[in-house]
């Protein structure tokens, strides 16, 4: 049994102790440098922690980890640059630092490295390891341009919402456990279980994260408060409040959306919020995924104790007011 801050020690180790190239310096320097941004390594972590949960060796699952984590850092290079983010962590992102161009092919080759970690676990388990990895790597992809196509609708329904953000953001954790419990060798069907688990945790965090944005201290949170408001996100809780509007505030919230007077926006659109009573809405439809995720770890079979570490992890993880 390790505690998660023993494997969380074991993942930053493992990541220093990665070798890229060194030529082309301005190919793979960027890579280091994202990798190097820290970041709390949950995916890899979380990784972990499912191999002792089904009492596998924490050590022979590192290339998974390294794969899952260098996966999930390509992905915020190419993010970033979709997104015209200039900070990543408080740090200029990629494409700032060392251009667009160069970003883009310094995340291609992250893929490349992702896949030749994963080429490292024990061969028995090669196949479903790669299987799972490439499932997981696709459905991220896929959640991202479906973020994107979003943007450009009005028609967007809760449960296609919700999809979204399953595989923008859930499978990459859902997939990361799945491959924890490959690695340790568990039973096929012990290895869904805890890819639910951590599929509906993925979601759970996505939802608080909505929550959070508008409803969220803003020294703790780190980030802009009510940035999904004045972009105009289709967040749940916007998506909620759409489908419970009569048409005297459906009129007022289509005004907002092109109210240039930031803090006038962000009144008006919270105000909306608390009269339909969307975040208490929110806060249900969060708290339904993890009972989803947590009645799929309550059906695996493995000592109480293994199973207590994670659901106190999954609950720091929901605890946080940041």
């Amino acid at each position: 049994m390790h505690s998660p801050s023993e494997l969380l020690k074991h993942v930053e180790q493992a990541i220093s102790e990665i070798q890229y190239p060194t030529y082309p310096g301005n190919l793979y320097e960027p890579i280091s440098y994202i990798m190097s941004l820290g970041g709390k390594r949950v995916r890899p972590t979380m990784l972990l922690m499912s191999v002792d949960l089904f009492s596998g060796d924490v050590i022979k699952a590192l290339p998974a980890a390294m794969a899952i984590e260098t996966f999930h850092n390509f992905t915020l290079i190419h993010d970033d640059i979709m997104d015209n983010a200039p900070l990543r962590r408080g740090k200029q992102t990629v494409h700032e630092k060392w251009g667009t161009n160069t970003a883009i092919l310094s995340g291609d080759v992250m893929m490349v490295e992702a896949n030749k970690h994963i080429t490292n676990v024990d061969v028995s388990i090669l196949k479903p390891a790669l299987d799972t990895f490439n499932a997981t790597a696709q459905g991220v992809c896929e959640g991202q341009q479906l973020d994107m196509e979003f943007e450009n609708r009005s028609d967007v329904s809760i449960p296609e919402y919700i999809d979204m953000i399953r595989l923008k953001t859930a499978v990459l954790l859902g997939g990361a456990m799945k491959l924890g419990a490959i690695v340790a060798k568990a039973k096929p069907k012990e290895a869904d279980l805890i890819y639910t688990f951590g599929e509906n945790l993925g979601i759970a965090f996505q939802l608080q994260d909505d929550i959070l944005d508008v409803f969220g201290d803003p020294e703790k949170f780190g980030k802009q408060i009510a940035g999904d408001i004045i972009a105009n996100k289709k967040t749940f809780l916007l998506l909620k409040l759409q489908e419970l509007v009569n048409k005297e505030d459906q009129t007022k919230l289509t005004e907002q959306f092109t109210n240039k007077n930031l803090e006038e926006k962000i009144k008006n659109i919270t105000d909306l919020y608390h009269s339909y009573k969307i975040r208490e809405l929110a806060t249900q439809e969060m708290k339904s995924y993890l009972d989803k995720a947590f009645a799929a770890l309550n059906k695996i079979t493995a000592q109480e104790s293994r199973k207590s570490e994670i659901i106190t992890l999954a609950e720091e993880l929901m605890s946080r007011e940041y």
